[in-house]
């Protein structure tokens, strides 16, 4: 081709070539986009079956809208009648030299494979059948997203089958049996061919290959398939069953329909890992779960320091390295539960369980502990404290060292200082302190108030009391991201108490954390963020709600693979904490894996049916499959589970605007408009709608506003991309410069 520009695309260079013709990278100079352009050769231009194919090719995979197919823009001609298809640039490999590159892990093949029959779902229930699946044809993103490719065979029910001839046509070594014969052939042609691209991701060969196209039709239609497990021993028999199944010649015997085929390969990707959770402690660290102390006391008013001392023992353990220890939440999800502690124990994934009571009353207390074996609910240690109040820390340090060297846990000499560290000598402040934990954590307006009174009442106490300033500031950061309180009212509180706790102790992980937190959500100061994130993890590596935080922070300097290790990392140290699998949804969402965000939103919701943030998340991932009507419900579900304002509103908005009721889109707008004059709605979601509105100025101005507001959207600018695509418009670069994303 001798031009450099046709219409409005500049070619860039060559990137496929084939029997149809040429596949370029070029530059859509209208939309400021890269694209891929695909012109059917000058030598089948006035070919009319040819032609019509090649057109034909362009309507099936237009008429699809799903997140791993490739989507196609336009089809034209150039002024010389030479056909072309404008469609979407990926940036990645083909799954054939994927392929080439070595045999595959087995989650990682079972994952493209489900995500290869999420695309095909779509076409198939569009009436439409792909034909020629095979590794050429599918393209994976950088970030491992699947891309279905070239329906150039597709049959279409709607419209007419243009490669009915004489000869085969496809790919012979990736051919249905039905297909090699040329007989009428259905969806199920399309799961042969998902089978053999399963068997050679997971083996590095095809199931049935001759040295000649005919001996390979031969071996198709004649040859019974050799086990996988000869070829490959520590395949599942699950998953052999399923792809022999998926590989039956008679297609009345291989699964019916995709979705079918898709949630087998689906479950066997669930039982991997849980397989792989279930040897996890067996295989590594020693783990504990430390239950919340029973309170004995005659008036039974002492919860909170019964979950102090609990909460307390568990912080203090978490710091050491080779120790699991369950956090707070899961270990407190038994609070008041008549269970057996191997059951917990089970449930928890832990070797062993701490469990006891307190009886406290004026100035005396009596502790009772008893470390108990899961396995066989015998007692590895058990003692009796009767002691005055002044002891406490001394007690907390003979529990915490007996929990040790029951375990045969190594301690690092820094270890064992943190546990024996006394962060106060006054009962009072201590007593107060537990107090402030216990309110801090219920997420409301005035449990946090609360919290925040006792912990200023501690550290007026006792002034050099650091860690109650680090809770202070904690509660100052919740205000702010619960947005109970502008974050511009209270961050200069919450950080005067960081910097008051860290010049009494510079080591302290929770000022640490605190600082990662309101350097990332509300600073931007991504250097100083990252800075912190490290220093309270290496102080703390046990700090879950930290990992889980680390995780967002890591997904929005984009580094989805380590965001999703974060998080998972963070669900191993808290089991039973809904939010981090809204997390997960969240975070795999953003990454583009789309099958584990609906695996984590599944786990969130069979903890918490009611977790408003796991349905607000899960909207977005149905949004990006393109399931509108389940993206739809929902972000309603999240929005009568309350969410923060603004945020399950642009979900429907959006999905409003994708139907065409732009109507209904601009009055959801206007609501929230309404509302801002009063509460505090999301600056950052309106600007959203404002721009698939095609109201560019408005969504410069709200996008400013939500700047200035310090919106907690707004580290993900560059991520939520289904929301605003900054690079498109050059007037959104200022704001990415002042969020400090560009030089």
């Amino acid at each position: 081709m001798t031009e450099k520009t046709i219409a409005h695309y500049k070619i860039l260079e060559i990137i496929g070539q084939g029997g149809m013709g040429i596949v370029y990278k070029a530059s859509d100079t209208k939309l400021e986009r890269l694209v891929a352009l695909k012109f059917l050769s000058k030598e089948l231009t006035h070919n009319p079956a040819a032609k019509e194919r090649f057109i034909q090719e362009a309507r099936a995979a237009a008429a699809l809208d799903h997140p791993n197919i490739c989507t196609v823009y336009e089809i034209n001609e150039t002024d010389e009648g030479q056909t072309y298809i404008s469609m979407a640039y990926i940036e990645g490999q083909s799954l054939k030299e994927k392929i080439r590159s070595g045999i595959m892990e087995i989650e990682d093949a079972l994952d493209i494979a489900i995500q290869i029959a999420g695309g095909l779902q779509e076409a198939h229930n569009k009436g439409i059948i792909h034909r020629d699946i095979k590794p050429g044809n599918i393209m994976i993103t950088e970030k491992g997203q699947v891309k279905v490719t070239d329906f150039g065979l597709a049959k279409l029910e709607w419209g007419v089958d243009l490669t009915k001839t004489a000869s085969i046509m496809g790919t012979v070594a990736y051919m249905s049996p039905e297909q090699a014969k040329g007989d009428e052939v259905d969806q199920r042609t399309d799961i042969w061919s998902l089978g053999v691209v399963l068997h050679e991701m997971l083996t590095g060969t095809l199931p049935f290959l001759g040295e000649r196209d005919q001996s390979t039709l031969y071996a198709i239609l004649h040859e019974d398939l050799k086990p996988l497990r000869n070829l490959r021993k520590e395949l599942p028999e699950t998953l052999e069953k399923v792809a022999k199944k998926a590989l039956a010649k008679n297609h009345d015997k291989r699964y019916l329909e995709i979705r079918e085929f898709m949630m087998e390969l689906t479950s066997l990707k669930r039982g991997l890992k849980r397989e792989t959770k279930g040897v996890r402690h067996a295989e590594s660290k020693p783990s504990i779960a430390v239950l919340p102390f029973a309170d004995m006391s005659p008036q039974k008013d002492q919860e909170y320091f019964c979950d102090g001392i609990a909460e307390e023992l568990i912080n203090g353990l978490s710091h050491i390295r080779d120790l699991h220890i369950v956090a707070r939440t899961s270990a407190f999800a038994f609070k008041g539960a008549k269970l057996d502690v191997r059951e917990i124990g089970q449930k928890l994934d832990v070797k062993t369980v701490l469990e006891g009571s307190i009886r406290k009353a004026g100035n005396r207390v009596r502790i009772t502990a008893q470390l108990i074996n899961v396995e066989d609910g015998y007692h590895l240690w058990s003692e009796k404290f009767d002691r005055e109040m002044n002891d406490i820390f001394a007690i907390q340090d003979e529990i915490s060292m007996a929990i040790v060297d029951n375990l045969k846990v190594k301690l690092l000499a820094k270890e064992k200082s943190v546990i024996e560290k006394r962060h106060t000598d006054d009962p009072e402040a201590y007593n107060l302190y537990l107090k402030g934990l216990y309110f801090g954590s219920k997420p409301s307006p005035d449990a946090f108030e609360k919290a925040l009174e006792y912990f200023q009442k501690a550290y007026d106490q006792d002034p050099g009391f650091a860690l109650a300033l680090a809770g202070m500031a904690y509660i100052y950061g919740a205000f702010a991201i619960f947005t109970f309180l502008p974050p511009d009212e209270i961050l200069p509180n919450a950080k005067a108490a960081l910097s008051k706790a860290l010049e009494l102790d510079k080591d302290l992980s929770e000022a640490h954390a605190v600082s990662a937190l309101i350097a990332f959500w509300f600073e931007w100061d991504w250097e100083a963020a990252g800075k912190h994130f490290r220093k309270a993890l290496n102080l703390n590596p046990g700090n879950a709600f930290c990992r889980a935080y680390h995780g967002w922070y890591q997904l929005a300097m984009g580094k989805p693979d380590e965001a999703a290790a974060e998080i998972k990392r963070a669900q191993a140290l808290d089991p039973l904490m809904p939010l981090f699998y809204a997390f997960g949804t969240g975070i795999h969402s953003s990454a583009d894996r789309l099958d584990e965000a609906v695996d984590q939103f599944h786990k969130a919701i069979e903890l918490n049916p009611c977790s408003g943030p796991a349905y607000f998340q899960v909207g977005r991932v149905y949004l990006k499959k393109g399931m509108l009507d389940e993206a739809l419900s929902s972000f309603q579900k999240s929005l009568d589970l309350i969410v923060l304002a603004g945020w399950a509103e642009l979900g429907i908005a959006l999905i409003h605007i994708l139907r065409g009721e732009r109507n209904k889109a601009e009055q959801i707008l206007h609501e929230l408009l309404e509302r801002k004059k009063t509460t505090n709605v999301s600056s950052y979601c309106i600007a959203s709608i404002y721009f698939h509105l095609g109201e560019k100025d408005k969504t410069l101005e709200f996008l400013e506003k939500a700047y200035q507001e310090r919106d907690i959207l707004m580290p993900f600018i560059q991520v939520f991309t289904e929301n605003i695509d900054i690079q498109s418009d050059p007037r959104f670069l200022p704001l990415a410069k002042k969020m400090r994303f560009t030089e």
